[in-house]
């Protein structure tokens, strides 16, 4: 047991054959392929690995050996590209191995970035970005519909979405979903904002104060639903930059706040409290400002 895939391999047919005869294995067969033949995939939508986590299956394969093989396809007698399996071939690489088990399979550019982005959504490692970057060039260069995507990789239409406008958010706020420091809800709730400069404006709130989704959710409700019932006086205007001081506003007394503005630059600040206990605490804050 101890060996993994390599240790079934070794011994075969397969392994006693010549370098050149096991380079031209027939396509469907699982066969030992040197390390330096492959090629890494240009459709894989993964772009960053841990690089613990490669340390700790480095030395596991040198413990184990290979469990799983990783899939190429065969480009010509003795190049391979791959299909699948590159945090394995990566750790493989960590771990001194030259050889390493593949599955050898035919495949067209299509079909290699559909089955990369496949194996990776079967990963909750995968950030939210990188697989949105999947489906949008499945859709895009391979030209498929998202009623079609949606049964290719299983996923409903709405989720296909969701991930693909993820990517009209601000590089910083990407960069935030990458890292995990702020969640596929926070993202959600902040493309209701049009304006890129609040996108980022709230994004920084977030993590300073480690809002919760819902939280997120409740303010841009805020933003978009004012809390008076008096309608906007005729030439008023609300620009992005007023929005975001009626957020600031918002944020510093706790209370709904709505600002007017007219064109000459007049307007009106309106804090909105509940009870007398509301009152109080607004007081207090006013008082410590």
């Amino acid at each position: 047991m101890g060996r993994g895939l390599s240790a079934l391999l070794e011994g075969s047919d397969l392994e006693e054959a010549p370098k050149e005869v096991r380079m031209n294995q027939l396509v469907g067969s699982v066969a030992l392929i040197p390390i330096e033949c492959i090629d890494l995939n240009p459709y894989q939508p993964r772009s960053d690995f841990d690089r613990a986590d490669l340390a700790d299956l480095a030395m596991s394969i040198q413990h184990q050996g290979i469990i799983q093989p990783i899939t190429l396809r065969k480009l010509s007698p003795d190049r391979f590209q791959l299909i699948a399996g590159e945090r394995r071939l990566k750790a493989a690489r960590v771990a001194g191995l030259t050889e390493i088990p593949a599955y050898i399979r035919v495949a067209n550019d299509e079909q290699m970035l559909e089955m990369a982005l496949v194996e990776n959504l079967q990963r909750e490692d995968l950030n939210p970005i990188d697989i949105g970057i999947s489906f949008q060039r499945l859709l895009e260069e391979c030209q498929i519909r998202q009623e079609e995507l949606s049964q290719r990789v299983g996923k409903d239409r709405s989720t296909i979405s969701n991930y693909v406008r993820l990517l009209k958010l601000p590089a910083e706020v990407q960069l935030a979903i990458r890292e995990r420091k702020i969640s596929m809800g926070h993202a959600r709730a902040l493309i209701t904002l049009e304006d890129a400069r609040l996108q980022v404006h709230f994004l920084k709130r977030i993590v300073k104060k480690n809002l919760s989704v819902r939280q997120v959710e409740e303010l841009m409700r805020n933003l978009s639903t004012p809390a008076s019932t008096g309608k906007p006086q005729p030439g008023e205007t609300l620009s992005s930059r007023h929005e975001e001081i009626r957020s600031r506003l918002h944020d510093r007394f706790q209370a709904p706040v709505d600002l007017h503005v007219r064109r000459k630059g007049k307007g009106t600040i309106t804090i909105h409290f509940q009870s007398e206990e509301e009152l109080t605490n607004l007081l207090q804050r006013l008082e410590g400002s």
